[in-house]
């Protein structure tokens, strides 16, 4: 059984540890942060009247040097009557112990194990006594690559598939990838905790702070949301690159999806106004088609003056993003129905992924 603490984010926040073991940097953990809709009122129970997503579990995944602080992301799902989690993955935020490189990996498949003791964890925490809970599993960039690869090695464990700009594919696209992956495999086989150059300006991080949510923005720990990113190694890289591979050649990702990207890119060369108005981590063309070979649904909205994290954006791109996720999700609970199969039990995911 979980045991539950209070969340840095306050009050309508808890958090609970999951043991992953250890590795050459000393104990691993993951952590999941938990909101909780609120009790219906008795009219609405007396007349049986539901919230348009009471039987829903949402299961957010950050990105790169990132972790999770979206308190109006989790509430526009509870407020619809959903149970919201998201993970801090091994070596980000909550989860990030002295002494780790943050955000390093070597196989994106080790966090299958971490997604799947987060499933089981929200699955323990229902009233056996309701009907069984659909699941939504939630992706914003790197974290949208590794829940579509543990959506493809894991199929009818959720019910639906939702993206916030995925890195599906790499910057440079496939030719680039490529081209550069021989060298990234051959400094990972040889120094894999070796530094790349920073390419990070802090521009995004301004922009985001010009045009978003000030609420936000302002709690963010610099420690765990640094303004450039984290230092990218050679073997984390080479880990995104495979990712990258993995999803051009085709995920069969069963499921219903919906990506959300940003209207368009910028390059961040030096800093214009015209950054607080595009994506410039991601070529968002490039990701719009890599969209096409997650599955034979799939549903891409695009979002005039939208950043990198669509939901982080000016307010009338973050009110739009919103407004379609909500007409999506109307259209999802519209077309599909019945009960949620069950999960998988520990480990089926590492076994499935060999």
């Amino acid at each position: 059984m979980a045991v539950w603490r209070e969340d840095i984010l306050g009050a309508g926040f808890a958090c609970t540890d999951l043991d992953l073991g250890e590795d050459e940097e000393g104990p691993l953990v993951a952590t999941l942060i938990r909101a909780l809709p609120e009790r219906r009122s008795l009219l609405d129970r007396l007349i049986d009247r539901e919230r348009t997503l009471e039987n829903v579990d949402v299961l957010y995944v950050h990105g790169w040097s990132d972790y999770f602080f979206q308190r109006n992301l989790a509430r526009f799902w509870t407020d619809r009557g959903a149970r919201f989690f998201a993970l801090d993955l091994r070596k980000y935020g909550r989860s990030l112990r002295e002494g780790q490189t943050a955000g390093y990996i070597e196989r994106l498949e080790d966090y299958h194990e971490e997604v799947e003791l987060a499933l089981a964890v929200m699955r323990s925490e229902q009233d056996p006594r309701d009907r069984p809970r659909r699941v939504v599993l939630f992706g914003h960039s790197t974290g949208g690559l590794v829940i579509s690869l543990w959506a493809s090695k894991n199929p009818d464990y959720a019910d639906a598939l939702l993206l916030n700009s995925p890195w599906l594919e790499f910057q440079l696209a496939s030719t680039g990838r490529q081209m550069i992956a021989p060298l990234i495999n051959l400094g990972a086989r040889l120094n894999p905790r070796d530094v790349a150059p920073q390419l990070d300006y802090g521009y995004y991080t301004r922009a985001q702070r010009e045009v978003g949510p000030q609420d936000e923005l302002a709690a963010i720990d610099p420690l765990w949301r640094p303004e450039r990113t984290h230092a990218v190694t050679n073997g984390w890289l080479r880990a995104i690159l495979e990712g990258h591979a993995r999803v051009s050649e085709g995920l069969r990702i069963g499921i219903p999806i919906g990506v959300f990207l940003s209207a368009r890119s910028t390059f961040p060369v030096r800093w214009s106004e015209d950054m607080t108005r595009a994506d410039t981590v991601l070529e968002v063309d490039e990701i719009a088609k890599a969209a096409l070979k997650l599955g034979p649904s799939v549903t891409v909205e695009r979002i005039d003056d939208a950043l990198h994290d669509i939901f982080l954006s000016r307010q009338e791109a973050r009110e739009e993003a919103y407004a379609r996720l909500d007409r999506w999700l109307i259209g999802w609970q519209a077309a599909t129905g019945g009960e949620s199969p069950p999960l998988p039990p520990r480990g089926s995911g590492r076994a499935a992924t060999g």
